[in-house]
C-alpha cells in the first residue's frame, strides 16, 4: 500500500463555516414597517385612501341621484322649444341719404311665437325687437309682455318707422344700391326676451332666449319709393326663426 493514500488517522475537518451575519434594516418614511414613523404612514396613506374612496362615492351618487331626476323630470314635462316664424312684412320705406348717413324706414311685421308644450305655460315679462341692416341696429321696439298657454300660438306685431344714422362703407353702399334696384332688402329681426315657466301653480326659471329672423323684404309702392322698387313684384316669403346662441 505503498502508492495507495496514506492512511487518515482520526476524523477530518474542513475549514469553519463562519456565523451569518446579522444586519438591521431600520425602516424608513416609506417602508411599511411598524416603526412609528411606518405606522403612521400606514394611517394616513389608509385614512386618505378611505376618503377619496368616499368622495368618489358621494359625487358618483349624487350624479345618479340627478340624473335620475332629470329624467323623470324629462318625462313629465316633455319640454320643447318654442318656435318663432315671420309671417308677413310690410315695408313702405327704406331710403339711406349718403348726404347725412341717414336711414329714413317704415317696416311692419307679424311674428308668430309658438308654445308646443301640453303641460308648460310661458310668460314673456319682456319682449325686445330691434331692426338691423348691414348688422347695424337701425331701430328697437319694446312689446307688452303676456301670457302664452299650453298648445298656444300668439301673434307678434312690431313697427319700426322713422330714421336713424347708419354708417354704411363701400360695400355697404353697394349693397344698398344693389338692393334697391331688385326691390328687396336683406334685413335682420331680432327678438330679446325674458321668460318664465308654468307648470300647474308653480312659476320657476327666468331665461332670456334670442332669436334671429333674417328677413328679405320686398319694398312695397308708395309715393316715395322708386320706380325700379316699386315695380318689384316680390313676395314676402315667411321665414323661421333661429336660436341665437
Amino acid at each position: 500500500m505503498a502508492n495507495g493514500q496514506p492512511h487518515l488517522n482520526g476524523a477530518f475537518y474542513g475549514p469553519s463555516i463562519p456565523p451569518p451575519s446579522k444586519s438591521y434594516h431600520r425602516p424608513s418614511r416609506g417602508d411599511g414597517g411598524c416603526g412609528c414613523c411606518g405606522c403612521l404612514g400606514c394611517l394616513c396613506n389608509c385614512c386618505c385612501g378611505c376618503i377619496v374612496n368616499l368622495i368618489c362615492q358621494i359625487i358618483i351618487t349624487v350624479v345618479i341621484v340627478v340624473g335620475i331626476v332629470v329624467f323623470l323630470l324629462w318625462l313629465i314635462f316633455r319640454p320643447n322649444l318654442l318656435q318663432f316664424h315671420a309671417v308677413d312684412a310690410s315695408l313702405t320705406q327704406f331710403n339711406f341719404s349718403t348726404a347725412n348717413n341717414n336711414l329714413h324706414y317704415n317696416l311692419a311685421l307679424n311674428i308668430t311665437a309658438r308654445n308646443p308644450n301640453r303641460r308648460i305655460g310661458i310668460y314673456y315679462d319682456d319682449v325686445e325687437v330691434s331692426a338691423f341692416y348691414e348688422s347695424q341696429r337701425f331701430s328697437t321696439v319694446n312689446l307688452s309682455q303676456f301670457y302664452q298657454g299650453h298648445k298656444n300660438t300668439s301673434l307678434l306685431s312690431p313697427t319700426f318707422v322713422g330714421q336713424h344714422m347708419i354708417l354704411l362703407g363701400t360695400d355697404g353702399i353697394s349693397a344698398f344700391n344693389s338692393e334697391k334696384s331688385s326691390g328687396i332688402f336683406k334685413i335682420d329681426v331680432k327678438l330679446n326676451l325674458r321668460v318664465r315657466f308654468k307648470f300647474g301653480f308653480v312659476k320657476f326659471g327666468h331665461y332670456k332666449p334670442k332669436i334671429n329672423c333674417p328677413l328679405k323684404v320686398p319694398l312695397t309702392s308708395n309715393g316715395t319709393s322708386s320706380s325700379s322698387s316699386s315695380s318689384s313684384n316680390a313676395v314676402f316669403e315667411t321665414t323661421k326663426c333661429s336660436y341665437d346662441l
